[in-house]
């Protein structure tokens, strides 16, 4: 059984005919004890899911499951989920385990078992013995965990989080994903995550949805969408490509300058656009089997070198990770691809 289901759902700000669609008669399934990630760019309509899966928002059309019952005319209050907020929404005038207690108490639970279990649900997100200090007195990672923990201790069928990491630094955003990933794996929640972040969902999630323009550009495992795009817009979101002209023959073969790789199954003879990762790129000595190219800049960045290179397909953004020995501005190299980060997105008309 599905966590949560959407089938063909669409969603429209206005009743006239010219009215936009936000949502464009989408249908999927998210496993149970899984965590899925809604992920596009700004006005993609992903918070608009987001917002219709917790019942804040009603579809214009389709319907809504959450563990197989249908929810699409019910309200926030009447479904079973249960929504971290970006802003973390917490109360300033209560203590920590009041805040964590409030929705217990509201849905009748008497005072004294409502605190125990919001102690309880504080332990599990890290902040034994904080109970009693006010949201003021935390930092941004340990307000975000007061925020979660309040989610859990009302056992939703489903968690949602809204862009819930964008608040705090590069350095929080890393520990508190693989926390938020660590606990959903351990209690087997199902979770619905947006972001615009690439890198947030690539690490957190089992599935990655991603939209665009209110309509599913594409859905998979992480390492599909970023190894296998299926499209130009998949290909250029989900981390950094460049594209190429290639020729696909009847052998299929896929042509790139001097280079070849195998085009997928299902392609036919013509005209194709190749995705390239950056890092796809395996820089050799000059030879007579690569792509020749010539060092235009590169840049030191630690980890690895970014390298601008000239070719006969134009210029390609290469990184390495062959820190010690570095190329020199104007050095001859042979580029050749590795099998990996490259892929046939397009058909050319």
């Amino acid at each position: 059984m599905y966590g949560f289901e959407f089938k063909n759902v669409s969603k429209t700000y206005g009743t006239t005919a010219s009215a936009p669609l936000v949502v464009k008669d989408i249908s999927f399934g998210v496993p149970k004890g899984t965590l899925t990630t809604i992920l596009g760019p700004s006005g993609c309509g992903k918070t608009t899911t987001l917002r219709m899966i917790a019942g804040l928002e009603t579809p214009s059309s389709g319907r809504i499951f959450i563990d197989g019952v249908d929810v699409t005319t019910l309200g926030a209050a009447q479904r079973n989920v249960s929504l971290v907020f970006q802003s973390y929404a917490l109360f300033p005038h209560m203590s920590v385990v009041e805040n964590v207690s409030y929705g217990l108490r509201m849905s009748g639970l008497p005072k004294p078992q409502a605190k125990e279990k919001a102690g309880l649900m504080l332990e599990t997100v890290g902040l034994k013995g904080l109970n009693d200090r006010m949201p003021s007195e935390l930092s941004g990672g340990q307000q975000q965990r007061v925020a979660l923990a309040r989610a859990l201790a009302l056992e939703p069928a489903v968690l949602l989080f809204d862009e819930p990491l964008s608040n705090l630094d590069a350095r929080l955003r890393r520990s508190m994903r693989e926390e938020i990933r660590a606990l959903q794996q351990r209690l087997s929640l199902t979770v619905a995550y947006v972001t615009h972040d690439q890198s947030e969902a690539l690490a957190v999630s089992d599935h990655i949805i991603v939209m665009d323009q209110g309509v599913i550009a594409q859905r998979g495992a992480p390492h599909e969408l970023y190894e296998s795009p299926q499209s130009e817009f998949v290909a250029g979101f989900m981390g950094e490509a460049m594209l190429f002209d290639g020729v696909c023959s009847e052998q299929g073969r896929v042509s790139l300058g001097t280079l070849s790789i195998t085009a997928p199954p299902g392609a036919g003879p013509g005209p194709v656009k190749v995705a390239v990762r950056p890092e796809a790129w395996i820089i050799k000595p000059v030879a007579s089997d690569g792509l020749a190219a010539r060092v235009l800049k590169r840049t030191y960045v630690g980890s690895t070198v970014e390298y601008t290179f000239s070719s006969q397909l134009g210029e390609i953004f290469v990184v390495s990770p062959e820190v010690k020995q570095t190329l020199a501005p104007g050095a001859p190299v042979s580029l050749h691809l590795a099998d990996h980060g490259v892929s046939i997105v397009a058909a050319l008309q």
